[in-house]
């Protein structure tokens, strides 16, 4: 077992800690001391985290209803709601801010946040309701028939059984929002930035590579300890929800709870307005300008033939990572002892910005043979990076579900090793497996941080295509932006559609 975590290992070293090795390196011997005596770099860093702190308030606000929608409410279309609910966390990054940019065409502060909040939205909804089905409700019942009201039972009673499913939500969703890189972007302009895209302006626009590796090395930072506080919240709600087990809590709403029901709906409402206004504003002339490439030739290429680059890339993306994925999860389940150790360095990619990665393939990749700084794989090397954790994640509690006996009698039997896994372990996983593909999937499609760093003018993928064309002017160019945007954001529905139909959970990471 070993030898086959040692691939997924290999090619994580290659591709993911030497590149962010080197940025440290970089910036440890150039400007640090400078970057940590500006006071502009701190400015950057309290927005950052100021922002990302405010959209996990919002998130956290509008997640706790739907929480109760999904866990404690037996009522018709709820599959429906699980489906609406998911679709903003896999929209790729510029069809959210596009949306909300439709909706607030000046930008600022509060659709930045609101954006974030609107992505995160499920996570809160994912790992709060997950604990709280399974949560008893007689304790609760008990302290109603012993007087007190509703608020004060959930206060009392309910919300502190809650308290590691929300503080694991909060960890989660504040490290997404930290490290948010496309919503800031189009939404921020000039005057809003986060460390995330002050690396990308100081890398693309400004060459400054050693202040952008200083600044990789402050966010760094500032990832791991969201991590570390996520991790330890994670083991609280792993642990309350095996001390609870299995159990029916959801019920026809009653009195008071309609009231929840009623704002967990009009969350939902609010959930696809930016999706409405994303689709009224595109027109049969941008789906037609797709054909072209834009207004003064804004693209080297084609909307449709970026359009193809983003499926081309994310199937070799997904590809791999599932190669990666499972290697990974079937030497984690046979490690023992170790097996903790190898999981953490699989997640390292989740601490670390894609931001940063990219920049670090533009400092390292050239001393490879045949310089794949500009080969096509480039783009797929780095999606897969992103990737392969997230299909780890949804992977591995199921592989670890499956009786070991099973295992130990296949291989009595006298069946190898591989027959074992394509006779026991292939069968029980294999729904997962269709899931954690089309999950990865749509995450490579919609990826902007690393491929904005990595995709040649020549072959952009499709979210690049639409960062270039609502950064350039003419209104031919906003309308192929926000029809691509609708492509884009087709796909992520149907396949949110089809993570709910193989009903795995994928709540956090």
């Amino acid at each position: 077992m070993i030898l086959v975590a040692l691939v997924p290992l290999g090619f994580l070293t290659l591709f993911f800690a030497w590149p962010v090795v080197a940025i440290i390196g970089l910036g440890a011997r150039a400007h640090m001391l400078d970057t940590l005596t500006n006071s502009d770099t701190w400015e950057l860093v309290a927005f950052t985290l100021g922002q990302a702190a405010a959209s996990t308030v919002v998130a956290l606000a509008a997640g706790m209803p739907l929480a109760f929608l999904l866990a404690r409410c037996k009522l018709p279309g709820k599959a429906l709601v699980q489906a609406i609910v998911l679709v903003p966390f896999v929209l790729p990054t510029v069809v959210v801010g596009l949306a909300f940019r439709s909706l607030m065409p000046d930008g600022g502060m509060w659709s930045i946040i609101l954006a974030n909040a609107f992505f995160n939205v499920a996570v809160v909804a994912r790992t709060v309701g997950g604990l709280w089905a399974n949560t008893d409700r007689r304790a609760e019942d008990a302290a109603r028939a012993l007087g007190a009201t509703r608020f004060k039972a959930f206060t009392q009673v309910t919300l502190p059984a809650l308290t590691p499913a929300i503080g694991s939500a909060a960890a989660v969703v504040f490290l997404f929002c930290s490290t948010s890189f496309g919503v800031v972007l189009i939404l921020g302009g000039a005057e809003y930035r986060t460390l995330e895209t002050e690396i990308y302006l100081r890398t693309v626009q400004l060459f400054d590579l050693p202040g952008a590796a200083a600044l990789s090395i402050l966010q760094l930072a500032a990832v791991v300890a969201a991590l570390v506080i996520g991790s330890i919240a994670r083991k609280r709600r792993q642990a309350a929800l095996k001390l609870r087990g299995r159990q029916e809590t959801a019920r026809r709403p009653v009195g008071g709870e309609w009231i929840v029901v009623g704002i967990a709906y009009g969350v939902i409402a609010l959930l696809l307005t930016p999706i409405i206004s994303l689709i009224s504003q595109s027109s049969v002339e941008g789906f037609r300008a797709l054909a072209s490439t834009g207004h003064d030739n804004s693209l080297e290429v084609t909307g449709f033939r970026a359009a193809m680059n983003s499926l081309s890339t994310a199937t070799d993306a997904t590809v791999l990572a599932l190669v990666l994925g499972v290697l990974s999860s079937v030497a984690l389940t046979r490690l023992g002892k170790t097996a903790e150790l190898v999981d953490i360095a699989m997640m390292l990619p989740l601490g670390v910005s894609a931001v940063t990665v990219g920049f670090g393939y533009l400092i390292t990749l050239d001393a490879l043979p045949g310089d794949l700084r500009t080969s096509p794989l480039l783009v797929p090397l780095a999606q897969a990076v992103v990737v392969t954790p997230l299909i780890i994640r949804i992977l591995l509690p199921v592989l670890r579900s499956i009786d070991d006996r099973l295992r130990q009698a296949a291989g009595t039997l006298g069946a190898s090793p591989v027959r074992v896994w394509f006779e026991v372990d292939l069968p029980m996983v294999g729904r997962s497996l269709v899931t954690a593909a089309a999950f990865g999937y749509v995450v490579a499609l919609g990826e902007f941080g690393a491929t904005s760093f990595l995709a040649r003018p020549d072959a952009p993928t499709l979210p690049i295509a639409i960062g270039r064309l609502i950064s350039r002017p003419g209104e031919l160019n906003n309308q192929m932006a926000y029809a691509a945007c609708v492509l884009l954001m087709v796909v992520t529905i149907a396949v949110a559609v089809l993570i709910e139909r193989f009903r795995t959970t994928v709540e956090e990471f």
